[in-house]
């Protein structure tokens, strides 16, 4: 796949390139003009439809060089980066936040405790915001750590497939509550441009580009 950094690089290069050369052929052609305007023969002037024509040739090529500027910056600015985040498709991401994909009864959250946790308690909210599965552990060490869910409600009734969210409560010994970061690692399978904002899909779950905390080669 062509870089768009260096492909878009190259293309302005080159319209760079073609204007310091139009403004040397300018100056040059305008020197020249002015010496044989200067030493014409008053009796047999010169013909001036002839260098008019050319002067508007002139201005006609500096004119597209500022159109392709201009179409240049437009396709930077309606790319958002689109182009340099498709090489995440197809990589293992990990990226901060609360959602998890819930397929074939079984959905995962990472996350991880700042400190050891006396009490953690986990809730499974759908799409309409409403809980369909609580659960509590005791006694949780800090560091990294994963909630699987089987994708069953509290009355152990089976859940539609698609998109969860998962709120974590965690208090220490004293009560004080702690602040868990959630997280969700998957293999990014799109990338797209949603509100000038770049989204990546992992496992059915948009998020975005700036919530990644890691990418590596899937295996």
């Amino acid at each position: 796949m062509v870089d768009s950094v260096s492909s878009s690089g190259s293309v302005l290069d080159r319209i760079s390139d073609s204007r310091t050369r139009l403004a040397d052929s300018t100056e040059t052609f305008l020197s020249l003009l002015t010496t044989q305007l200067k030493n014409q023969d008053p009796l047999s002037p010169m013909d001036s439809s002839e260098f008019t024509q050319q002067i508007v040739q002139m201005t006609g090529v500096e004119q597209q060089l500022l159109t392709n500027d201009l179409l240049a910056a437009l396709v930077g600015m309606s790319d958002g980066g689109l182009a340099g985040s498709v090489d995440l498709i197809g990589k293992t991401i990990t990226a901060e936040t609360n959602l998890a994909n819930l397929a074939d009864g079984d959905a995962e959250w990472g996350y991880s405790l700042p400190r050891e946790a006396a009490n953690v308690k986990f809730e499974v909210i759908n799409n309409a915001g409403i809980t369909v599965r609580t659960e509590s552990l005791t006694g949780q060490e800090a560091g990294e750590k994963s909630f699987a869910w089987d994708g069953k409600n509290n009355a152990g009734i089976g859940q539609a497939d698609g998109s969860y969210y998962l709120r974590i409560t965690a208090t220490d010994a004293s009560g004080t509550a702690m602040a868990p970061t959630q997280t969700l690692t998957g293999v990014a399978s799109a990338v797209q441009s949603v509100g000038g904002s770049i989204v990546v899909t992992i496992g059915g779950n948009k998020v975005p580009i700036s919530a990644i905390t890691g990418v590596k080669n899937t295996l």
